[in-house]
């Protein structure tokens, strides 16, 4: 988590709510290296950022993410037992860091969030995708991202580029079941075009962090984040 200053504790004021970014995609797609660079280039802004990552983030969700991801195969979890671990992970999530930090005015930052159980359990593994809503609107309350930005890779590129380091995703779900974990998150990106930002992750990294941070600046400026006119004021002084 980030120790700098929101603009709340410079000048002692209550500062607006901040904004929620998710990075979604399918696996290989380098979200873990994107989220990473990107809060580099926040916090050098000036901006206050915390990242976070589903399944985990919090003493519960770690314990949950080994249950999800580290399991040997030889008890499969059932499709809507996954949906319900995520989401309870998540509901943890948001409510011991994500809420909290987007109230103090940090940019949040989550690596996965409730779009990747939509993909995964829902394209992917057929649970219904009514019931999936339903129950992230439980473990949310309702809390939305601003910014989904989606690194779109093929399946096959993606899980080639995960070779030795796979999940249990991976290791146990065939390439069939990635091509439609991909589709559908095609598909929310569809159906949300003002909340999601497409972005080609098959192209050199900096290229393609280089569109994700321009898309994360758009959204950043249209909003009256807390953090924003210590940033402008900054650059007006070049201080």
């Amino acid at each position: 988590m980030s120790t700098a200053p929101t603009l709340a504790a410079v000048t002692g004021s209550t500062p607006s709510r901040g904004t929620f970014i998710t990075i979604e995609g399918p696996d290989g797609g380098g979200k873990s290296t994107v989220v990473a660079r990107l809060r580099e280039v926040l916090a050098t802004d000036g901006f206050a950022v915390t990242l976070v990552r589903e399944p985990g983030g919090t003493p519960i969700g770690e314990r949950i993410r080994a249950m999800l991801l580290d399991a040997d195969g030889s008890a499969p979890l059932d499709a809507r037992v996954e949906a319900l671990l995520f989401n309870a992970a998540r509901a943890q999530l948001v409510a011991e860091l994500i809420r909290p930090r987007l109230e103090a005015g940090d940019v949040v930052l989550c690596d996965r969030f409730a779009d990747s159980t939509l993909a995964y359990q829902g394209a992917g593994s057929g649970v219904p995708l009514a019931d999936l809503r339903a129950l992230e609107a439980v473990a949310t309350a309702g809390l939305r991202p601003d910014l989904t930005v989606l690194l779109d890779v093929p399946a096959e590129l993606g899980l080639a580029r995960k070779a030795g380091s796979e999940t249990r995703f991976e290791r146990d779900f065939d390439l069939d079941y990635h091509r439609r974990v991909r589709q559908g998150f095609l598909a929310l990106a569809a159906a949300e075009p003002d909340r999601f930002v497409v972005v080609d992750a098959t192209r050199a990294a900096d290229a393609v962090l280089g569109e994700v941070v321009a898309a994360v600046h758009r959204v950043l400026g249209a909003q009256p984040h807390p953090g924003l006119a210590a940033v402008n004021r900054n650059r007006r002084t070049g201080a």
